[in-house]
């Protein structure tokens, strides 16, 4: 179902600092940015829950936001406007990841989440997926020797293309489960959105993914 356009949107979008209008010009900065010594980027935040919580609940690690959608990029950072005490651990981007690679410089990068993408299911759609072959190949160019994908899903079509995408892109599968709620994970915050799923009975598939320290010839962006 497609989100209605929210006229508010981009005006307040532009008006909170929180959002970085122009991402290309912090590549390379980020850490310094945020004062952090680790950056932990969300791709796909939704409504936002994933960033806000775990930027409350890992205050000493840079949390950067990215969404497509800027109507609902403008709900995830309202919510971030809402809280009580906003965290100086957070930034946003609002824009299309196809050019990741332009916002972060090479290396930069320690951990990039993918929660419950869009799993594009129509054939022809396959290459607009945040796990395919050529997005992989831009979070090489971003992320450090030993840095992190950590993808959540509930879509087992997604979840098993895009083990495939990585395991031919040379990744290593460093954790994966298809039931991953079965058992208590303190350490990763459970958003309104996942607990749709599991209150369904519906699994939920993840997998951590480690580059390999040798990047394949990437269509990452020049500068």
């Amino acid at each position: 179902m497609r989100m209605r356009k929210l006229p508010w949107a981009q005006d307040f979008l532009k008006e909170q600092e929180v959002v970085v209008p122009d991402a290309s010009a912090l590549a390379g900065a980020w850490k310094q940015t945020l004062k952090r010594a680790e950056l932990h980027v969300e791709i796909g935040t939704g409504k936002g829950d994933y960033w806000v919580q775990m930027a409350q609940k890992y205050p000493d690690i840079a949390w950067v936001g990215v969404e497509k959608n800027i109507n609902v990029a403008a709900l995830a950072v309202r919510k971030y406007t809402q809280l009580e005490q906003q965290p100086d651990n957070m930034l946003y981007i609002q824009g299309d990841a196809e050019v990741i690679d332009t916002w972060f410089a090479q290396g930069e990068v320690d951990v990039i989440h993918l929660n419950f993408s869009d799993p594009w299911p129509k054939k022809r759609a396959h290459k607009k997926r945040l796990s395919n072959h050529a997005f992989i190949a831009r979070y090489a160019h971003i992320l450090k020797p030993d840095g992190e994908i950590q993808m959540k899903t509930d879509n087992s079509a997604l979840f098993e293309y895009s083990l495939m995408e990585f395991q031919e892109e040379g990744w290593r599968l460093k954790e994966v489960s298809v039931d991953y709620r079965r058992e208590e994970h303190a350490e990763d915050v459970i958003t309104e959105y996942e607990r749709r799923f599991l209150e369904k009975g519906q699994p939920i598939y993840r997998a951590v993914f480690v580059k390999n320290g040798k990047e394949k010839d990437a269509p990452f962006h020049e500068k």
